[in-house]
């Protein structure tokens, strides 16, 4: 990799705005079909992990959280329930960087999850009522009959477009990160590592205070 593409000397004191660029280089650049796609960990009974890939929907680095969205019945809404803290990775190959992040959970407020479900699709509005997510399902025909019952009762049989109002189950998850870690690939396997963490102290029922961060290089 070219030496303006790995990590600065000196580690900058916030590491958010070096994640944002390349967050946003990775979209711009279209490097994969999903390039906001993330692996996101839970812990589960028994302190066993989970993890399955979402898309991060948004990133708001100077506050410092990710948001994706999910049905909160699922597995990863129950299990953050229990334990809500989560571990993400993005791992943007063609550019040679991967991003770590760890930190407590909150659920989105209402009108940051009714703005992103009514940007949806009208298919995967209805989709999100009819899908159990995470439940055991018969058949392809039983989740055919969940979607047109789901139609018959928001008066949606012959419709393919119109207003669905977004299922109180769904809706957006937020990620605070009190660890990061930024990777760049390096030559002969001699990769370039550091991560940050701060503090973080529960403000309200969504949000944090942070701490200034402390960030050390890490060896490969």
């Amino acid at each position: 990799m070219a030496a303006d593409e790995l990590l600065p000397e000196p580690l900058p004191a916030d590491p958010l705005p070096m994640f944002a660029t390349w967050f946003s280089d990775a979209r711009a650049r279209n490097v994969q079909p999903n390039p906001d796609a993330m692996v996101v960990a839970t812990v589960g009974e028994n302190s066993a992990p989970s993890a399955r890939v979402v898309l991060c929907k948004r990133l708001v680095p100077d506050q410092g959280f990710v948001v994706f969205f999910t049905n909160y019945d699922s597995r990863k809404g129950r299990e953050l329930e229990e334990h809500p803290r989560a571990a993400a990775v993005f791992h943007w190959d063609t550019m040679h960087r991967q991003v770590r992040l760890e930190g407590p959970i909150v659920l989105s407020p209402a009108p940051e999850s009714d703005q992103y479900f009514a940007s949806r699709a009208f298919e995967s509005r209805v989709g999100a009522w009819a899908s159990r997510q995470s439940e055991p399902l018969a058949s392809r025909d039983a989740l055919a009959a969940q979607v047109q019952a789901v139609k018959e009762r928001l008066g949606l049989q012959k419709a393919t477009e119109g207003e669905v109002p977004r299922p109180p189950h769904w809706g957006g998850v937020r990620l605070w990160i009190d660890s990061i870690e930024l990777w760049a690939e390096g030559a002969g396997r001699i990769h370039e590592r550091a991560r940050w963490t701060r503090p973080l102290t529960k403000k309200d029922e969504f949000s944090f205070s942070a701490g200034p961060w402390t960030g050390t290089r890490l060896n490969p």
